[in-house]
Order: structure tokens, then sequence, then C-alpha cells
């Protein structure tokens, strides 16, 4: 399927590993040209550098601290025009409610909430003057998907999903769709993090993070390029009529109802377990 995205300009925060590092490449081979946004200015040169050799296409890069005030309108100053806009930068920590670092799920909601917020905000005013664009936010199945035990994350992600509709609701009148997606786990160096934290609460050992694989469908998570590639879709005007919708893309899991969560109860049994042998 052609897709119509040659010469079409995309801004893409956290680009320089996981999902917006796929999603730059996928995008890259549709001929876009790309604005990559990160923390790691090392990762973004080399992510600069293997794109542009492997596609005919032009790469800025934006090295900075997308959490820091006042980042987004430095960070839209700085890329200018995009007529596609990835919402992807995000770091909400993992935990039950009793282990919440306030500062950090602070910072949390102040990169990936507010600040999806207030990119979206500028880019939203440039699209409606142009009178097309297109907003994709990278959100998170544990909005749709509550776990206890990412209690922070799964209410950042409800956030933007009710942001994401109800912003999509109404854009299209302004020639602009926004949409969401939502993995599930994917494999990312990020996943890796709330997993062993995951495995930690569970089974009192980080280093089981592996075994919880065992309970995915397919015994696996999703991979970048997965989730990347539904983003493209959904970016280009082959998904012309689709606006305030979220797509899944997490193997079943919400629809199943979570696998991979585990009550209070049996983390106590589990405790129990290990203090018996």
């Amino acid at each position: 399927m052609k897709l119509e995205l040659e010469g079409k300009t995309v801004l893409i925060t956290g680009a320089s590993k996981g999902i917006g590092l796929a999603a730059a490449h996928a995008f890259a081979a549709e001929g876009c040209h790309l604005q990559l946004a990160a923390r790691d200015g090392v990762a973004l040169v080399a992510a600069k550098e293997e794109i542009e050799k492997t596609y005919p296409v032009n790469v800025r890069i934006h090295a900075m601290d997308l959490a820091a005030p006042g980042a987004m309108v430095q960070l839209a100053e700085a890329a200018g025009h995009a007529d596609i806009l990835v919402n992807n930068a995000g770091d909400i920590p993992s935990g039950p409610i009793e282990s919440l670092d306030f500062a950090a799920v602070r910072r949390g909601f102040q990169l990936k909430v507010l600040g999806y917020m207030e990119l979206t905000q500028i880019y939203y005013a440039r699209m409606k003057s142009a009178g097309a664009g297109v907003i994709v936010n990278d959100i998170g199945n544990s909005g749709e998907n509550w776990d206890a035990n990412y209690i922070a994350g799964s209410t950042g992600n409800a956030a933007v999903m009710a942001f994401t509709r109800a912003l999509g609701g109404v854009s299209l009148d302004d020639g602009i769709r926004v949409v969401g997606v939502n993995p599930g786990p994917v494999a990312t160096d990020r996943m890796v993090k709330l997993m062993k934290r995951r495995a930690l609460d569970t089974h009192g050992d980080e280093g089981r993070w592996e075994e919880l694989f065992d309970n995915y469908p397919g015994g696996r998570p999703a991979t970048p390029e997965e989730v990347a590639e539904l983003m493209v879709f959904l970016a280009s005007p082959r998904a012309a009529y689709i606006t305030g919708t979220v797509v899944t893309i997490d193997g079943g899991i919400a629809a199943r109802g979570s696998i991979i969560k585990t009550s209070k109860k049996a983390v106590a049994a589990e405790q129990a377990r290990r203090l018996a042998a």
C-alpha cells in the first residue's frame, strides 16, 4: 500500500531509542523528513547518521531535556514546521501506590501528560493555520487496562487517552487528525526497567523479569517496529477519516483482561513461600 507520505516533515519526541527510534526509521522509509528530539545527544547523532545513510531524507536533531520547564516551547521554536507530530517521550515510574517517589511521578507527568498537551497546543495552532496536520500520541494500554502495580503510569496514560479522544473528536473541523496508539509490553530498554520492578514486586527478585513473558500472548512482547508501523499508517492519508481514536496494539492483553497483573494476595503468597523456603 502506498501511504502518500513522501516529503512530509515529522517531529518525533523521545526519538533516540525504542519506539521513537523505530518510528523515525519507519517514517524515513516512507520518504519523510525528520525532526528528532531526545535527551541523549550521542544517540541522536548516531540515529541521524544511520537514517541519512539509509534513506534519501533530511534529519535534524534536538538534544534537550524535554521535561525541563520551557523545553517544549524551545523545541517547537527550533524545529519549526511539522506536518506530523509524534508525541512519544515519556518515563512515568512503575510500582504500586506505596512505592511511589512523587518527585519522579511529577517529572514523569510533566514529560508525558503535560508535555504532550503543551507541544500539541503549539503544533495544533500551526496546523490549524495550515489547514492540515496529524498528531499521534504514543500512550500505553495500562490507561485502559488499569494496573495497581503501575498506578502512576495507568493514571497518566488514562489522562492522555482522554486528551486524545477529546481533542480528536473536534479536530477534523480544523483539518487536523489526533490519534493515539496504546502499546502493551514492547521490547525496549524502558520495558526491561518496568519488568524488573514488576518481578521485584511479584517474585522478590528483579532478575526473574523474563519469566513474566510466559503469560504474554505468543510468549513475547511487541517489537518497536510493529508499533512504529501502526503509527505510520495512522499518520498517513490512508487513515484520513480516523481521529479521536486510540488503537491498542498489545496482542489482546486488554481484551482478555490483564494476564500480567498480580494481585496483592498473590504477591503475599509468593513472599510467604520465600520465607518458608
